[in-house]
């Protein structure tokens, strides 16, 4: 070390020929050697490669390749299943429909077959009513008719009464009556 803080030392740098030949690769005495040797690394990184590691290498690529195989063998298989699934279940859908539509119609037929017959029971008990209120409307024409009548012929022989004068006999007003409704 230099005796002064502010002084910088230096180094003095010896030129590449003072501490030998030069870069060892590129002397020529020994590439020679060199050469063997890596003849002798290549042929023995060859033979490992070869020997070792590209057979691992290789089984491991074949079991890749079975496991790829048998998963789409696996996937293809589970494939059909969940076809013949849903084939089923569409199946199973089409059938519940079926029978989803038989019971509507079923149904339906009954219901109509219900009607049916309640309407048959309201118009024979309705055809009742009708005959019975025919019957009750005969009879009070046939009272009425014959108030209807009596009342006539007694108009009649008050408006003849008081027209002429003389009371008409009922015989003869009852005729004309009779006469008179018949048309």
């Amino acid at each position: 070390m230099a005796e002064n803080p502010n002084q910088i030392e230096t180094i003095e740098h010896t030129p590449a020929s003072e501490h030998g030949r030069g870069f060892p690769p590129f002397d020529k005495q020994t590439f020679p050697s060199q050469l063997v040797w890596l003849t002798l690394t290549f042929i023995a990184l060859y033979l490992l490669m070869s020997r070792v590691a590209l057979p691992r290498v290789g089984s491991i690529l074949d079991e890749r390749r079975k496991r790829v195989e048998g998963d789409l063998a696996d996937a293809q298989r589970l494939k059909g299943e969940s076809d013949a699934a849903i084939a089923a279940h569409e199946k199973a859908l089409a059938d519940a429909r079926a029978r989803a539509q038989t019971l509507a119609n079923e149904t339906r037929e009954k219901a109509a077959a219900a009607a049916e017959s309640r309407r048959k029971e309201l118009d024979a008990g309705l055809l009742t009513r009708i005959a019975e209120a025919e019957k009750a409307i005969a009879a009070t024409r046939t009272t009425a008719m014959a108030n209807v009548r009596g009342i006539a012929s007694e108009a009649a022989a008050a408006i003849v009464e008081r027209l002429t004068g003389t009371a008409p006999a009922p015989q003869d007003v009852g005729e004309a009556v009779a006469t008179v409704l018949k048309r």
